[in-house]
């Protein structure tokens, strides 16, 4: 399954839908994305620190659009302000993960710069779900 690694609040402000665009730099490759993991974690991964063991997944979107982020947009991004030259991911179709989902209950989900493959089998065969 394919992920997104989003620093703490903000997945869990996906999850909740008060954030409904994800601001990023880059675009991804192609659209539109199906069935993507929202991957929470505690600290803000760079090249020098690429990988969190410690985060969990809170939601699984759809990323149909991705366009130019307007300055009118910053509190559907739960942003503290505007800077031009970014792109808004516009989510849709959010689907929490909460403790009675399957497959996903109570499991570490390494976060990862960029997008990334999470593997569900390895996930299930935890003893979860």
């Amino acid at each position: 399954m394919l992920a997104l690694s989003i620093v703490s609040p903000h997945g869990s402000n996906i999850a909740s839908g008060k954030k409904t665009l994800e601001v990023r730099s880059w675009r991804p490759e192609s659209l539109p994305i199906r069935d993507l993991l929202i991957v929470e974690n505690s600290h803000f991964l760079s090249a020098d620190n690429p990988v969190d063991p410690d985060g969990w997944a809170v939601a699984i979107v759809d990323v149909e659009e991705i366009h130019e982020w307007q300055p009118s947009e910053v509190k559907a991004a739960c942003s503290n302000g505007w800077e031009p030259g970014y792109l808004a991911w516009c989510l849709s179709n959010v689907r929490p993960i909460t403790n009675n989902t399957p497959t996903f209950n109570n499991v570490a989900v390494p976060a990862k710069r960029k997008l990334y493959d999470v593997e569900l089998l390895q996930i299930s065969q935890l003893g979860f779900g």
